[in-house]
């Protein structure tokens, strides 16, 4: 499907799509727990979907209306030989991995090839030094083990997803436990993410230290409640603003834990110079910022090497599109440059590289230089009513 807008500057106020982030995390809470728990503002992006599809595999009742999912854990983790479908979601497939190897029996979890080329090493060599099945193909793994609580240490420079996977498998075994982190930590405000939610639901679990992370044992309870509003996605929306769109957003949480809340602050110092901004720990940021300092003043982004490992290769990916642009962007070791350039429409077709970040950044762009992007579909996987969002806001994009 493609995109093809024409200069436009939006107005009006719009809520913040749900956090997907909060969202994986408070469907699995609900799991935990025991008990039947009712959670609304729930967007149904592919990733969410996947999840809620994982928890079904593994025998909760799971039923889901407009922005409302109830869920019913009474045959969570009793399905005899499940299979579970992660789709494209790296947060599915390394949430449910651990979860897996508590079963003590076959596990399957399948997904697109480009899933299975993210990195699963850390859960590899978990599974090797315990004497678990671990057989990784093009599309699946297929698991087999026992985890049991006990201390564990990980590394803090990976994806934090590994370290919340296992973090959910040992509330889930529900005795004493700990995660020792190797220094550096890397995304923490994603581990506190998972911390606030397993605490709504009665989890003892918490730092004790800046690298250890411990687990007592402790009675889950119900929890219902609605999802706060994101601001990896909200990012994108109020991008606009600084184009000079006139755009208020609302559902956005003061007090959040979201890494991503950082965008604002980020934005303001693109537009008053150019700045070195770290986003080691918000990498989801990555697409939107190098198209607002391109289209600003320029800067210098450090702690990109996670960025290889998402949904695309997103420094290579606006690389490719910026260039077709008139823009670029100029590699180093762990850090990126993006120069101020005089960002123009050539006629060339952009690519959203099956991703949602790559689309949705693009199409920050184009809304003042005009001009089409093809693979918009692929805004489904955390936001599929983006363009139907921002046309009510007056953009001037069309699909086909």
């Amino acid at each position: 499907m493609k995109a093809t807008f024409k200069p436009s500057l939006l107005k009006g106020v719009i809520d913040a799509p749900p956090s997907k982030s909060m969202a994986h995390r408070y469907l699995i809470g609900a799991a935990l727990s025991g008990q039947v728990c009712t959670l609304t503002g729930i967007d149904y992006s592919e990733d969410i979907s996947a999840s809620i599809d994982c928890l079904k595999a593994l025998g909760a009742e799971v039923t889901t209306d407009t922005d409302t999912v109830v869920v019913d854990p009474n045959g969570f983790m009793q399905a005899k030989a499940p299979v579970l479908n992660c789709r494209e979601s790296g947060s599915t497939l390394r949430f449910f991995i651990p979860l897996a190897l508590c079963l003590g029996r076959p596990v399957i979890l399948r997904g697109s090839a480009r899933l299975f080329e993210r990195p699963l090493s850390v859960y590899e060599t978990l599974c090797r030094e315990n004497g678990f099945t671990f057989e990784k193909s093009e599309n699946s793994v297929t698991l087999c083990g026992a985890l049991k609580s006990g201390t564990y240490k990980m590394h803090g420079n990976i994806s934090s997803q590994f370290i919340t996977g296992l973090i959910l498998a040992l509330v889930y075994l529900g005795q004493d436990a700990a995660v020792e982190i190797i220094p550096p930590l890397e995304s923490r405000p994603y581990i506190d993410l998972t911390l606030s939610a397993l605490r709504s639901f009665g989890a003892d679990v918490q730092f004790t230290d800046e690298y250890k992370i411990e687990i007592k044992a402790a009675k889950l309870h119900a929890f219902s409640g609605k999802i706060e509003g994101d601001y990896s996605n909200a990012a994108f929306l109020d991008a606009f603003n600084f184009l000079g769109s006139d755009i208020t957003i609302r559902n956005l949480p003061p007090d959040s834990l979201q890494g991503d809340s950082v965008y604002t602050p980020y934005f303001e110092r693109l537009t008053t110079g150019t700045p070195t901004l770290d986003i080691s720990n918000c990498p989801d940021l990555g697409p939107v910022l190098f198209a607002l300092a391109a289209l600003k003043n320029g800067a210098v982004f450090t702690g990109t090497d996670r960025l290889k490992a998402k949904e695309s290769d997103r420094g290579a990916a606006m690389q490719t599109e910026l260039k077709k642009l008139g823009g670029g962007l100029i590699f180093d070791e762990n850090s990126i440059t993006v120069p101020k350039a005089d960002l123009a429409y050539r006629g060339e077709i952009l690519d959203g590289h099956n991703d949602h970040r790559i689309v949705m950044a693009l199409s920050v762009i184009l809304s003042k230089t005009g001009g089409t992007i093809d693979g918009v579909e692929a805004v489904r996987k955390s936001y599929p009513g983006f363009f139907e969002d921002i046309e009510k806001l007056g953009a001037k994009v069309e699909l086909a």
